[in-house]
C-alpha cells in the first residue's frame, strides 16, 4: 500500500490566508469556523466500519503484524 501524508499544507502558506489571519488576532475578531454535522456523521460512520472490514481481509500474519507495529508505535510514545 503506498505511503501518503494526509497533511495538507499549513494555512499560512498562502499569503493571503497569513494576512487575513493577521488582522483577525490584530482586530481581535476570529470568524468561528464550524463543522457539517453530516460530513462529521458520515466520516465517523466510514472509520467505524474501515477498520473491522481491514482486519476481515488480511491473513492471520498480516495481523500479527499490524498489532505489533501498533504495539511498538504506543511504546515508542512513552519514551
Amino acid at each position: 500500500m503506498p505511503k501518503r501524508s494526509r497533511k495538507t499544507k499549513p494555512p499560512s502558506a498562502d499569503p493571503n490566508v497569513a494576512a487575513f489571519e493577521a488582522v483577525a488576532r490584530l482586530t481581535g475578531r476570529r470568524p468561528k469556523r464550524r463543522k457539517n454535522p453530516a460530513a462529521v456523521a458520515l466520516g465517523r460512520k466510514g472509520g467505524r466500519i474501515g477498520g473491522k472490514r481491514r482486519a476481515e481481509n488480511m491473513t492471520a500474519e498480516e495481523r500479527s503484524e499490524s498489532a505489533r507495529k501498533a504495539v511498538l508505535a504506543r511504546w515508542a510514545k512513552r519514551a
